[in-house]
């Protein structure tokens, strides 16, 4: 690995300005993949920098400029990329917005931000605008970039990114320097990017991030983990998201890691693997369902494979506990496993967002994957802490970044309370909403992040929960749903699970099942299933799930045991408001939606009927016709005994 020039950030002060620097001192050097047609294309800091600078160009010939707000939707593309620096080079702001969200989720931010542009990728996309009528008002022009099936349309604020990029080209034939001086205008205060907060209680606020802070930031995370123009990153996270901001546009730029951008989602793993990246970023849940995916084709393994898979585990897992790998281990299985996942190359690998199992972290660890956790929030910049490659601790998210101050604010007897954060490089403030910024800092320009942790014994900092998602039983035992919700999603069985109790007499659970293990597991028992629904609903089922929540139970408190539990008879689903578009989960709409199934479980009876229609995203509709049956783990004669306090 070459070592790593970090960039002048006091004269390359914006991501445009970085931009140049990067086209004009490595302009034939690969600064971006995109695989189409199966076919990895190439672009060079050079081509990178030729389409940026048409379509800005072409974008200030629309009027677009200072203090404007330019929407992107579609998927993970340069063109996206292309499209968001350009609009920066304007001095707007870029707002982005995830792919798959629902056309109330797209009106609010484009009526909110009161967006002048929308940059579209496809017909998709176009159709989610142009069914927004009124709510899209202060939309001029919508910019798309995928001719096909556009034919039809006729809405005179529909622009191709072609006819774009050929205005650009012609301001540019009349001034050779207009892009130069377009740039030169822009300074490091500038409003970069609106990032959107994941809006777990309502509608996501807009975090405002400056071009100094966003790349200053960038290079304070690469000095925690270091990153060279040898480094491959394939960008799998949504972009709107903020560290795959840091990671696909922020350490592009500043440490020129070149990103690599799949085919599609459903192309993603397989194009992971070609590929080989040297650094990956995933969330739990993808971590997580990468282990399960193993698991499932091991289930489908000879009996031969199944016993050196379960060999090669134990004898690795057993060294990690040493702090040793095994060589033995590495040749029989870890080996293959790495370079069948795509994982042989990696020097750097993490997860944020949600605590990680550590069975599954363990495993990973074994392979020879370099995990380690990291901790932030989109108000300051994504993440700001991370374990050090030589400590990493299951149950923490590690160390604070250098030039970053953290404290606990208001702790317990047990040192819990509030996290507190401040560095240089935080968000300038939220969007149009001076209350909520207000509120967010104090007087000494702390940020209250609002969630409770603590400082462990070895300086780690530990993420316990939401503050106002800690909750108190009508018996006045207070607990943490989020604490024991990620202890059953260690489970490779448990999806998602909602911890309940709040003003109730006990803790009760809704459980949505792994359908990728539990459908292995259920065609190998022989057990008939037709659907998820049907699936959860077997009794054997219930059975495997009733196993893992003792198991859990047994790790808690007596006062803090799961009681009662049943499985739901779908997953939970961001586009049906259950859960952000982060996946984490949004508890007022589970109350409400799920209000019957809620009070089944705090009552006498032992299932609740259902018949409801799940509404898909392509318009088909199921009818779900089923009963869930209630289990109750403290009145069942045969459940396992409970560890003493």
């Amino acid at each position: 690995m070459r070592p790593m020039e970090l960039p002048d950030l006091t004269t390359l002060d914006t991501l445009p300005k970085l931009l140049a620097h990067n086209a004009a001192r490595f302009g034939t050097e690969i600064a971006l993949r995109e695989k189409e047609f199966g076919i990895w294309n190439e672009f060079r800091w050079a081509d990178y920098q030729d389409r940026v600078r048409l379509i800005a160009l072409g974008l200030a010939e629309l009027g677009v400029g200072e203090g404007d707000v330019v929407v992107l939707i579609g998927d993970n593309r340069p063109a996206w990329v292309f499209a968001e620096i350009a609009v920066q080079a304007t001095r707007a702001m870029s707002l982005g917005v995830y792919r798959d969200a629902l056309e109330q989720e797209v009106a609010y931010l484009i009526d909110y931000a009161k967006a002048k542009v929308v940059i579209a990728e496809d017909e998709e996309q176009v159709d989610k605008i142009l069914n927004l009528g009124a709510e899209a008002a202060s939309v001029e022009k919508i910019v798309y970039s995928d001719t096909r099936g556009m034919r039809k349309y006729d809405d005179p604020r529909l622009i191709t990114m072609a006819a774009l990029e050929e205005s650009g080209a012609a301001v540019l034939a009349a001034r050779a320097d207009a892009y130069d001086v377009l740039i030169a205008q822009g300074r490091a205060d500038d409003i970069a990017i609106l990032c959107t907060t994941s809006g777990t209680t309502s509608n996501p606020k807009l975090a405002m991030l400056s071009h100094g802070a966003f790349l200053n930031h960038c290079a304070s995370y690469l000095k925690s983990d270091p990153k060279g123009a040898d480094d491959e990153y394939v960008s799998t996270l949504p972009l709107p998201w903020i560290m795959e901001q840091i990671y696909a546009v922020g350490w592009s730029l500043v440490a020129r890691m070149r990103i690599n951008f799949p085919e599609e989602a459903e192309t993603a793993m397989h194009d992971f693997r070609e590929i080989g990246p040297t650094f990956a970023l995933f969330a739990p849940r993808l971590w997580e369902q990468v282990a399960a995916d193993v698991r499932a084709r091991i289930m489908d393994a000879s009996p031969v494979k199944q016993r050196l898979y379960e060999f090669g585990m134990k004898v690795g897992l057993d060294a990690l506990e040493k702090g040793q790998r095994s060589r033995l281990a590495d040749t029989l299985l870890m080996n293959a496993l790495k370079d069948r996942l795509g994982f042989t190359n990696l020097r750097s690998a993490a997860t944020g967002g949600a605590a990680l199992g550590p069975e599954t972290f363990k495993f990973f660890l074994s392979m020879g994957v370099p995990m380690r956790q990291l901790y932030g929030q989109t108000e300051l910049l994504g993440a700001y802490t991370i374990h050090t490659p030589d400590d990493v601790d299951f149950d923490s998210v590690g160390f604070a970044f250098e030039g970053v101050d953290m404290k606990i604010e208001n702790p317990d007897p047990e040192g819990v309370g509030e996290i507190v954060t401040r560095h240089p490089n935080m968000m300038t403030g939220y969007y149009r909403n001076e209350e909520e910024t207000a509120a967010a800092f104090d007087q000494d320009g702390w940020l209250h992040t609002g969630d409770a942790g603590f400082i462990n014994d070895k300086g780690h900092l530990v993420v316990i929960d939401r503050i106002k998602d800690l909750a108190t039983t009508s018996k006045g035992i207070r607990f943490s749903p989020q604490f024991i919700e990620n202890k059953l999603k260690f489970s490779p069985y448990i999806a998602e699970a909602v911890i309940l109790g709040a003003e109730r007499p006990h803790l009760a659970a809704i459980i949505c099942i792994r359908y990728s293990i539990l459908s292995k597991w259920a065609e190998k028992s022989r057990i008939a299933f037709t659907t998820y629904s049907d699936l959860s609903a077997r009794p054997e089922i219930y059975d495997v799930i009733r196993k893992e929540v003792e198991s859990v139970n047994r790790t808690l408190p007596e006062a803090q045991r799961i009681r009662k539990f049943l499985l739901l008879y779908k997953e939970l689903d961001a586009d049906d408001g259950e859960l952000t578009r982060t996946r984490k989960v949004r508890r007022g709409v589970i109350a409400e939606k799920y209000a019957d199934i809620i009070d089944t479980l705090y009552s006498d009876r032992g299932s609740v009927d259902i018949d409801t229609v799940i509404h898909f995203q392509d318009g088909s509709r199921q009818r779900i016709v089923t009963t869930l049956k209630v289990v109750d783990l403290s009145s069942s004669d045969d459940a396992v005994p409970m560890a003493a306090e």
